[in-house]
């Protein structure tokens, strides 16, 4: 009960939170695109699994923090360049990320035909559980950075654990806002695209130990976002006054 009257719990509990949420953007926009590429009736349910999954991987890994530390214990070196267990799996993300950002554009770009469209249910099904396997290991991924921060900010695992899934209650809230604007405008798809190619390679330059602060990479993604939904919203104003 004393633990719960700390101030301090609920000030770190507060900005952890906030920290998570902030931490998971880059997760959410691969869980909503990825989602898409499922038939309208499974793309809710794929999210919410994905979401799922990302918040058991995150709250594994907080107690599994032996484990955690000893990814970043040097397993080769290349041109004076240590490599860890973790700078593995950062490139092997980020190259996914630019694998997969580039192929969703092309798919973007390049209708599939009617005939690619119609699939049986024994495929369609197939497909659910690919989308899923490739957000799960994605959520790992993402999860490092996460849990990293939480380790460093505070002590009490049960903070941790909370502030995850708090994180993870408003991410699931937010993925169905996103969802909607990303199906009604094409260009948003396109950018939270880029935004992925973007975060791909800012994980591919951590792995080679090249650190660019995330604050820059998510000013960015703002930044960006801004312009187009302001570009949006000047598109419709002007649409209504030429219907009037």
């Amino acid at each position: 009960m004393s633990v719960l009257l700390n101030p301090e719990i609920w000030i770190s509990l507060f900005t952890l939170s906030i920290l998570e949420i902030i931490l998971g953007i880059d997760n959410l926009v691969f869980l909503t695109i990825a989602s898409q590429r499922l038939p309208l009736s499974q793309q809710k349910k794929a999210r919410r699994i994905g979401l799922f999954f990302a918040m058991i991987s995150r709250i594994l890994l907080l107690f599994s923090l032996f484990a955690l530390t000893g990814m970043t214990s040097t397993l080769f070196t290349i041109a004076k360049h240590s490599f860890s267990l973790r700078d593995l799996i950062l490139i092997a993300g980020g190259l996914f990320l630019l694998v997969k950002g580039t192929q969703e554009i092309h798919n973007g770009i390049i209708q599939p035909s009617d005939d690619e469209k119609l699939s049986e249910v024994g495929g369609a099904r197939s497909k659910f559980w690919l989308v899923i396997a490739q957000i799960m290991v994605l959520d790992i991924i993402f999860s490092l950075d996460s849990v990293i921060t939480a380790v460093g900010m505070t002590r009490h695992i049960g903070v941790m654990v909370t502030a995850i899934v708090i994180a993870m209650l408003a991410m699931l809230f937010a993925s169905e806002s996103l969802n909607k604007l990303i199906n009604k405008y094409a260009s948003l798809k396109m950018l939270a695209l880029s935004f992925l190619l973007l975060v791909g390679f800012v994980l591919i330059a951590d792995g080679f130990g090249v650190a660019i602060p995330r604050g820059y990479v998510y000013f960015a993604m703002m930044f960006s976002l801004t312009v187009e939904m302001l570009s949006i919203f000047a598109t419709r104003n002007k649409a209504n006054k030429s219907n009037h």
